[in-house]
């Protein structure tokens, strides 16, 4: 062999073994998993960079493991480059950002906005961190509890935010870290002992797999209902949580809906007596920026009146028609005047109040000030709440001192949904909408109520129900009409109500645009830079509330219809064992739409509710852990079957082949192959001649092989030309010495066996 052949081999060899390194995959796979959890969708690229930059790393420490000097700077400069670009990443990432590296780290990721920058950082301080500890405790000093403590890292990344891993992660972790057990396990009693060979190794390593497949798959797994609520109280991380989400309450007067993509908790912040499921609201939006795809708080929303007390009536929902009716049968002048006259004194039918009662629980302390006001609320009726409650322009109801506290509860009078699908409530609404100034008529009719002289309590409710709406009428025409005067939303909002006669009905068609168009409601998907409700609308056709309710809110307005983006929650877990009680937690955390009916008022409505009802169905039947374990138990049965078919069956394949391809080719190519082949078989290193190849083979098996060897002797340094005879000699000898092989192994493994073998 030439010095040539020899290094082309060994550089070979060294990027095969380098680049296949199971600590660096190993690395790989911790970094990837953590990764996940930042951006799912970026694992894999991730990874990519993390195998790349793991080989440069892993260079950098055998260097400097052999070079201890020289090296130590080496790795300085590393760490120091590592250090910096971090910090580069956190600098960028902060451009246009409302908070820091540090607190956008700490906070859960369901609360905050995707920073590409932010989790570039994250990933080169992982990367660096993961790459040193898990190199020094496999190759420079074995640790069973340093590597364990590494192992379990990803799993508390997941679990400070009760996130379930993947479960394919959860598996090639767990294999992973098996491995290196198996590895790198130093138990030498001294130098010329050895543990365990390899080879052994990784058959105990494949015979464990298979075992724990078969275990996984065929026994049965207990159900089991956790209760995290004791080690949960026990760490208390929640509190640290509250306390993170409180120091964020300064940024919510914008939301951008990222806390919607993601499940961060199942724990109750809430719990809610209620003869339905119905939406609370916590927080309303006025103007969206299409260029930063979030919404902002305006006046409107956070505008409020202070009673004095913490009793009073929510204005906000219906009864508008209620209370121009009851005006024009008051003041005969003005009824004449918007042709009132036929429907002086009517009143909509509507559902019959109810009762609902929020009360705060565990993960709310010292960290809530906005009160979750159900849907259709018509009053605030009492509450065990000591603070000052207030009441803003969008009805919402929050606390003037930033907090209240666990079982304080807050009781609600609401209207149930359905006032419109009623015919004649529809009539009445109708006439209103139709009157030529709709904003004169509010203006007035508040004038005639406000005229009267001590009035009694319903004339001071219907006067409170025209002040809100009149006061405010023109506000929400001037800023919730808006829709960015994008022409394609323009069009499809006149194509979608198109010979709608209603306000109402418009809404309806709105609403049901999104159910039958192929709109997907998904949880992972993650948007791009850049993308906004157009892209929703128009081309991704994917996302999740916060995206339904934008795009509802922007059709609405482009069909002349006023409309806001909500924040809330979506009850729908009951309590078991106790009727009407819903648990609300941060899992429940839901945006949706409102819209202006002119002659009614604001009406909630629900664009993603088919998807949620998906959504709903796919969690019912949501496997839990074990059976997912079990699951990937019966795949991983399958491969182990397969591997297992193929170990014992691959070799008689390639004997087989080897021999029906060698017969066709050129004779002297024929017999090189013959003896490549052998040498392979018998494991001799390419160092050996031609000559003692054929003597370990006849040592190890018996079998003689002068012909192959002679012929290729001749033809590979002789320059002789071999014929098909040749060729078949050649073969022979080949089948001869894989039979005789297999027949020593054979034997070997009988006299194991014995008892004598065994002594």
């Amino acid at each position: 062999m030439t010095d040539t052949a020899n290094n082309n081999r060994s550089l070979k060899a060294f990027l095969i073994r380098t680049f296949a390194d199971p600590v660096l995959l190993y690395t790989v796979l911790l970094i990837m998993s953590i990764m996940y959890h930042y951006r799912s969708s970026l694992a894999l690229a991730y990874g990519i960079l993390a195998y790349i930059s793991g080989w440069v790393v892993f260079r950098i420490f055998d260097f400097a493991y052999k070079h201890h000097i020289i090296g130590f700077f080496a790795c300085v400069i590393m760490y120091f480059g590592g250090a910096v670009s971090a910090f580069q990443c956190m600098e960028k990432g902060l451009e246009n950002y409302p908070i820091s590296w540090s607190l956008w780290f700490f906070t859960p990721q369901d609360s905050v906005r995707y920073n590409k920058w932010y989790t570039l950082a994250i990933f080169i301080l992982f990367l660096f961190f993961m790459l040193s500890v898990v190199y020094y405790f496999t190759r420079v000093r074995y640790r069973i509890f340093m590597s364990f403590l590494i192992f379990i890292i990803p799993f508390t990344i997941y679990g400070k935010e009760y996130e379930k891993m993947p479960i394919g992660y959860i598996i090639a972790l767990a294999v992973g870290y098996v491995l290196m057990m198996v590895t790198f396990r130093q138990l030498h009693g001294s130098e010329k002992e050895i543990f365990i060979n390899k080879g052994e190794a990784w058959k105990s390593v494949a015979a464990f797999a298979v075992l724990f497949a078969l275990f996984s798959t065929l026994f049965p797994k207990p159900v089991v209902y956790e209760d995290r609520t004791i080690l949960e109280s026990l760490i208390n991380a929640d509190k640290l949580t509250d306390q993170l989400n409180q120091m964020l309450d300064v940024f919510r007067d914008t939301s951008s809906g990222e806390q919607f993509r993601a499940r961060q908790s199942n724990i109750a912040h809430y719990i809610v007596k209620a003869g339905e499921p119905m939406r609370l609201k916590t927080a309303t939006f006025s103007t969206y920026d299409f260029q930063s795809d979030s919404w902002q708080s305006s006046d409107i929303d956070s505008y409020y009146r202070n009673f004095g007390e913490n009793t009073f009536d929510i204005d906000f929902n219906g009864e508008v028609a209620d209370a121009v009716f009851f005006a024009a049968g008051t003041d005969s002048d003005f009824a004449r005047k918007y042709g009132l006259e036929s429907w002086a004194g009517k009143t909509l039918t509507y559902p019959e109040k109810l009762k609902a009662t929020v009360t705060a629980r565990y993960g709310v302390v010292n960290g809530a000030d906005t009160v979750p006001v159900p849907q259709g609320a018509a009053a605030l009726t009492g509450t065990n709440f000591n603070g000052e409650l207030v009441l803003s322009r969008a009805g919402t109801v929050f606390t003037t001192d930033k907090k209240y506290y666990i079982d304080d509860s807050f009781e609600f009078d609401y209207i149930p949904s359905g006032a419109l699908t009623n015919d004649d409530n529809r009539a009445l609404v109708q006439v209103l909408a139709d009157v030529g100034d709709y904003s004169a008529m509010l203006d007035d009719a508040y004038d005639v109520l406000d005229d009267i002289w001590r009035p009694d309590e319903k004339t001071k409710h219907y006067r409170d129900v025209l002040d809100v709406n009149s006061a405010f009428y023109n506000d929400y025409t001037a800023l919730l009409l808006d829709y960015g005067n994008d022409e394609q939303i323009y069009d499809l909002a006149q194509q979608l109500t198109a010979g709608c006669g209603t306000e109402f009905e418009k809404a309806k068609e709105i609403e049901w645009y999104f159910v039958t168009n192929g709109y997907t409601y998904d949880l992972d998907y993650q948007k791009a830079q850049g993308e906004n409700v157009h892209d929703f609308l128009f081309d991704t056709k994917t996302g999740v509330c916060v995206e339904y309710a934008t795009a509802m809110v922007m059709l609405a307005r482009a069909a002349g219809i006023p409309a806001r983006y909500c924040e809330g929650y979506l009850m729908q877990q009951e309590v078991a064992g106790e009727k009407d009680t819903y648990s609300v937690s941060a899992n429940d955390g839901h945006a949706f739409p409102e819209l202006y009916i002119k002659g009614y008022g604001w009406m909630t409505f629900e664009p993603t509710m088919s998807n949620l009802m998906n959504l709903q169905q796919k969690t019912e039947k949501k496997s839990s852990t074990t059976e997912l374990l079990s699951k990937a138990g019966l795949v991983m049965l399958v491969i182990a079957a397969i591997a297992l078919l193929l170990l014992v069956v691959m070799p008689f394949i390639t004997h087989k082949l080897f021999i029906l391809i060698n017969r066709k080719r050129q004779p002297d190519k024929a017999v090189a192959a013959v003896m490549h082949r052998l040498c392979k078989l018998y494991g001799i290193p390419p160092t050996n001649t031609a000559g003692e190849a054929a003597e370990i083979i006849a040592k190890t098996s018996g079998a003689d092989i002068s012909a192959a060897k002679e012929l290729f002797s001749r033809s590979a340094y002789g320059g002789l030309t071999l014929t098909e005879a040749d060729r078949d000699k050649a073969m022979s000898d080949y089948i001869n010495a894989y039979d005789a092989l297999k027949e020593s192994r054979r034997k070997k493994r009988k006299l194991k066996r014995s008892p004598q073998g065994g002594n």
